[in-house]
């Protein structure tokens, strides 16, 4: 099961690194990390996507999470209320097609940069949202996609 994981850490050199150990020394691959400062300079927000089969095992690092002393707090938001959201900038070939067009309206994509070989796309939404535009542009032909981690807050 994907648990969506929050954690307000101190702004300092090698709390990632500390965070992510953490899960790799259990074996738990991350599927999404996004981190960023918080409107506190001195704290960064993680939004962390682990797929987690062993309930016992991710509770155990939650706690051991909570030990570390650059964590400020860690929320699991899996079992909440919660919105989540994706940002994805792509580089498709050409211009102007309907089925562009289309795709950027229906998913209220913008569109960044054109010229007769590429446009460049930013779109946020959802992570099914996204894919779902993905699969929309397949048939343009994607030449560049750069995809941002999940953040996530709870409502």
């Amino acid at each position: 099961m994907k648990h969506t994981i929050a954690a307000l850490v101190d702004n300092k050199p090698g709390v990632l690194a500390r965070i992510s150990g953490l899960f790799s020394a259990r074996g738990f691959n991350i599927d999404s990390l996004a981190v960023g400062e918080t409107n506190d300079p001195t704290v960064s927000r993680m939004t962390i996507i682990v797929d987690a089969k062993d309930e016992r095992i991710l509770e155990q690092i939650k706690k051991q999470l909570h030990k570390l002393i650059d964590i400020i707090t860690v929320l699991d938001l899996t079992e909440k209320e919660f919105f989540e959201r994706e940002l994805v900038l792509i580089k498709v070939n050409g211009q102007n097609t309907d089925n562009l067009q289309s795709a950027i309206e229906k998913f209220s994509a913008k569109v960044l940069s054109a010229d007769e070989k590429t446009t460049i796309i930013e779109a946020v939404g959802s992570r099914a949202e996204i894919s779902e535009l993905l699969n929309g542009l397949k048939d343009i032909g994607i030449s560049e996609l750069v995809r941002t981690g999940r953040i996530a807050i709870a409502k």
